[in-house]
């Protein structure tokens, strides 16, 4: 069964990831990232695996702008613990990872599937 990220979750880990208490633009805004990995259509999983849950985690809050500052630094360590409490790790070069984040966050890694399958390339465990 896969574990999900609460409100508090992503308040907490924006902390760590930038060392200070978050400035909550838009709560709405994080309600909303939370919802889309848990979205259904018709009775069935609108991201059927995981990777697709992260990806949608990943993007929305890297896109959104739900914080004054941080976005992207928090959408990425959501991801890394969304995948984490479900069992999967991610491997990859920091260069790598950087430019992957910037592209997200962007839109010039637009599709949910391909950002699943870069997550997908760079998992370990699960």
């Amino acid at each position: 069964m896969t574990e999900y990220l609460e409100l508090e979750d992503i308040i907490a880990i924006s902390r760590l990831a930038l060392g200070s208490d978050a400035e909550v633009r838009d709560f709405g805004l994080i309600e909303s990232a939370l919802a889309r990995p848990r979205a259904s259509v018709f009775g069935e999983d609108a991201y059927p695996d995981l990777h697709l849950k992260a990806a949608a985690l990943f993007q929305s809050l890297a896109r959104n702008h739900a914080l004054v500052d941080g976005n992207k630094r928090t959408a990425w360590a959501a991801c890394l613990t969304f995948l984490g409490v479900n069992g999967v790790r991610i491997v990859a070069p920091e260069d790598d990872r950087f430019d992957f984040v910037i592209r997200v966050a962007t839109g010039e890694d637009g599709e949910l599937a391909d950002i699943a399958d870069r997550l997908r390339e760079w998992s370990r465990g699960g």
